[in-house]
């Protein structure tokens, strides 16, 4: 018997800080409770400036000094048909939270929300871009991702494991 695997899309801008970091963050998390085999994990982004380049070599280093490895991940464009085939949609700020909303279908638009909502530790309602910044703002975004992606896997835990 084959059971749906549940989906669940980060973005960010352009794919190549926040989101992808937020997909290797959300997959380490769910394979160490034992729901990766029914959680599928994606990223994308609402501007294709970078489609098809690995992650910022920034959030590459700052990721793998706590155990992520982003460089398999390339950055792409959020697609019409994602609205339709992912469960739940997490945008990294209000921004690109506005803009899947104008790209979203009206019977889609339930499944779009900010990963932040799900963060415990931290009173952040958004994951701020580390792209201008220096280190700081690359571990404030793992910071905020691990705290986010853990209050996230409790919640898919709860839902597809009642």
């Amino acid at each position: 018997m084959t059971t749906k695997k549940h989906r669940v899309l980060m973005v960010c801008m352009g794919n190549i800080c926040r989101s992808p970091t937020a997909e290797a963050v959300l997959r380490r998390k769910l394979r160490e409770r034992g729901l990766d085999a029914l959680v599928e994990v994606d990223s994308a982004g609402t501007h294709a400036y970078q489609a098809g380049d690995p992650p910022d070599e920034r959030s590459q280093r700052h990721a793998l000094r706590r155990g992520y490895d982003l460089s398999t991940l390339r950055a792409r464009l959020v697609q019409d048909d994602d609205f339709e085939r992912f469960d739940v949609i997490f945008a990294m700020d209000f921004d690109n939270l506005e803009v899947l909303e104008s790209l979203c279908p009206p019977t889609h638009r339930a499944k779009l929300g900010r990963l932040t909502q799900h963060a415990r530790r931290f009173d952040s309602a958004v994951v701020p871009d580390p792209y201008m910044g220096g280190p700081a703002g690359f571990e404030r975004v793992l910071d905020l991702l691990e705290d986010a992606c853990e209050g996230l896997v409790d919640h898919l835990d709860r839902l597809l494991r009642p």
